[in-house]
Order: structure tokens, then sequence, then C-alpha cells
């Protein structure tokens, strides 16, 4: 089969070597280029076999309406959210993902939130670069080591931040769908639970509509004033309204966000408290792991359409 004959579309900009690799192999479209999507779509719908998606812009329902020869989505992100997930299977479309290959940088950056939000870490950078120190010591901040920690979610990315934790000394308690077994972690039932028994709640669980806003006021004030709220997860986990006005009132300690709800859009309120640290939904953002995840992007279309099995099939 000529590969280079098959039509796929990029939705958005991603990693240039995925778009060069991508390009090289087949008859790329690059749908942020168009100037009017809807006619893009009128005069190219029939050559699109295969949309390559991500975190941000995936293909709902509307895309592959469009699309009537569409025979695979292959998302460059673990999360599917963005993803028609009934009407690919109803289409007979196939789905898949990059698991695994990020849960490694996504732990890493979990951890990395935690330190920088209790021990101050980019306050306490600026303090010196301003010349502070010469005026006195920069103020105490909050050991890490030890304190009970609370994740939303035990698949791997949880999984993985429960090991991370556990070398600090840390209890760990976590919440899901069903309790896992041959586990020595302790299992709650129950969201404000967790919360009121973690003095730092992670949210590393997938978005479904289940999970819409299960971090909302009731688990924010469980979690408490000396609560610190780590989001590695997707920004619609977390009622962003009552978070914000929690961190402005004080009923939690702090924040390590790296996903909000309207991303790139972020509250302007957060930008003035100390108490929180923000990344741009770039946990997974490593020159390794990107670049892994993009040769099973591609590692699975080759699969597709050499009629070999998927690597990483989710439908």
């Amino acid at each position: 089969m000529a590969m280079e004959k098959i039509g796929v579309l990029m939705t958005c900009p991603m990693l240039s070597y995925l778009e060069k690799e991508l390009n090289k192999r087949f008859n790329l479209f690059r749908f942020w280029e168009a100037s009017s999507k809807s006619e893009f779509l009128t005069q190219n719908s029939d050559s699109v076999r295969a949309v390559v998606g991500n975190a941000f812009f995936g293909a709902e329902s509307e895309l592959i309406d469009a699309l009537p020869n569409l025979e695979i989505v292959s998302s460059y992100s673990v999360g599917l959210d963005k993803i028609d997930l009934v009407k690919c299977k109803e289409r007979g479309i196939r789905v898949t993902n990059t698991p695994d290959v990020l849960t490694d940088d996504v732990a890493d950056a979990a951890i990395g939130l935690l330190l920088a939000t209790l021990r101050r870490i980019c306050v306490a950078d600026g303090f010196v670069r301003s010349g502070l120190w010469k005026n006195g010591d920069f103020e105490l901040t909050s050991k890490f080591s030890g304190k009970l920690v609370g994740i939303i979610g035990l698949g791997r990315i949880g999984s993985a931040i429960a090991k991370r934790a556990e070398a600090f000394g840390c209890p760990i308690s976590y919440h899901s769908r069903s309790k896992k077994p041959n586990l020595n972690y302790k299992y709650y039932s129950t969201v404000v639970d967790l919360a009121a028994n973690s003095e730092i709640l992670i949210v590393a669980c997938a978005l479904t509509e289940e999970t819409r806003d299960i971090v909302n006021r009731k688990v924010l004030d469980a979690l408490g004033p000396k609560g610190i709220l780590i989001n590695i997860g997707r920004g619609a986990h977390v009622d962003e309204y009552e978070l914000v006005a929690a961190l402005i009132e004080g009923r939690i300690g702090g924040a390590g966000l790296d996903v909000y709800q309207t991303e790139p859009e972020v509250p302007e309120q957060l930008f003035g408290l100390e108490n929180v640290v923000l990344l741009s939904h770039a946990a997974s953002d490593t020159v390794e792991t990107c670049t892994a995840m993009a040769d099973l992007v591609i590692a699975n279309l080759e699969a597709h359409f050499l009629h070999k099995p998927l690597l990483t099939p989710v439908l």
C-alpha cells in the first residue's frame, strides 16, 4: 500500500517532529492552516482516512460526521475526553492513544508541583533574584515528607504518583470507582471522605461525566485551610470558580495546577497568589516523552493501514 497517498488530518499544531514524520509517510492535511474549516472539509473530506488529535483538539462528533471515510483516530494524548467514543464505536472507527509512555513524566510533575507549592520554591526563587535575601531570611515553608496524600484515580498515573509519594514516607489513601485488590493503601468510597483525611489531594483520574467537577466546594472545605490541591488530570475535574474562591478566602492552603477549564485561559485571580504554582498543561512535555508519544501515534497509524494489530487500541 502506498501510504503517502493516505490522507491524515492533523487537528492542531503539535510536536514538530510528529508533524514532520507524518508528512514524510502520509498525505498530511494541517487543519489549523485552513482559513475556512467548513470549506476545507467540503473539499477534502473524502480524502481523510485518519485523524491525529490531542488533549486540546481531538475528534468530536461534528468532525467525525464530516469525514465519511474516517477509519482511525490516533490521539497524541492519553486522555480521551476530546474524542466522541460513542460515535467512533457506532461507525467502527478505531481509536488509539499514548498510555504508559507519559506516566513517569506526569507523576514526576505532580511531585514537582507538590514540592514547589509546599516549599514555595517559585516564590523563594524570586526572593533571591530580587535581592530581598540581603534584608533577611525567607519565611518558613511546609514539609512534604510524611504528609497524608490522597489520590483521586489510581490508574497508571495515580499509581506512579503513589509510589513516588511513598518514597517520601507519605501514607497513601485513594478514591476510585472501586476498591483495588491487594493494596496497602486506604480506600475511601467518597472524595469528600478522602479529602477530609488528606493533607494533600491529587487529581489523577480520567475525565468522564462522572468525574467532571469531582472536586467541588464540599471537597475543598473537607481538605481544609492547610490542605494542598494538585491537579494533573483535566481542568474540568475541578470547579474552578470554587477553587479560586477557596484559595482567596484561605479555605485551602494552596494549589499546584497543570490544567484549567478553558485552556489556555487561566483565572487571573490566581496570578497574584503566592501559594499557587501554575504550569501550562505541560506535565508530560519532555523531549523524551513527546518523541516516544509521537512514535506511538505513527506506529498505530502504520499498523492500522498495514492491517496489523494496533499497539495501544482503545476501540
